[in-house]
């Protein structure tokens, strides 16, 4: 019993065909991890049963750049990683969005020293901060969601005059996603 029950033959369905690619490509974010620190233990828990991922059609996590549209740069990134960070970046299709993942992908967080990048936004446009060290599974997910609210509304990334893509630079807000206990009864 799916849709095609609730369809007779000769129903006709209009809408524009931006808002179905759009649609498309908000349900089937393919995240590539580039996780090197405490912050991929987070990254792996958003995928199991608890937080389920899956949810946003994010479950599929590729370690190929050329089958990912979502690079998830978790933890912190050395000076002598950062050549292949970029090339994963350049190796990805578009569109393509970027997650800084945790303190020390977006600033560098304890590590202050020349060998940790202080910010991967130095080097690839980064689209969602996301806070905290390290930040919980449900940041991650609030962070998706607000990439699929910005596919929602404008579909492709914008491109500046120099055709360069330019970063959308979403902040979250520490502490902006809960896990709020919901209210269970049995019986009627």
């Amino acid at each position: 019993m799916g849709l095609e029950a609730a369809l007779t033959a000769d129903t006709i369905l209009t809408t524009q065909l931006r808002r179905v690619v759009n649609w498309a490509r908000r349900s089937s974010i393919w995240p590539m991890p580039f996780a090197t620190a405490c912050c991929g233990i987070e990254l792996m828990a958003t995928a199991c049963s608890w937080y389920d991922v899956a949810r946003f059609g994010s479950e599929a996590m590729r370690f190929s750049p050329r089958q990912a549209d979502l690079l998830i740069v978790a933890g912190r990134v050395a000076a002598k990683m950062m050549p292949v960070l970029q090339r994963i970046y350049q190796q990805m299709a578009e569109p393509r969005w970027v997650i800084s993942m945790g303190a020390c992908a977006s600033t560098g967080g304890v590590f202050d020293t020349y060998a940790v990048v202080q910010g991967v936004d130095q080097f690839i446009p980064v689209d969602v901060y996301i806070p905290g060290c390290p930040p919980r599974p449900e940041m991650l997910i609030e962070g998706i969601m607000a990439i699929q609210r910005i596919i929602d509304n404008e579909g492709i990334p914008p491109k500046g005059p120099d055709g360069k893509r330019l970063p959308l630079g979403i902040a979250l807000q520490q502490g902006a996603a809960r896990i709020k206990p919901v209210g269970i009864t049995v019986g009627s």
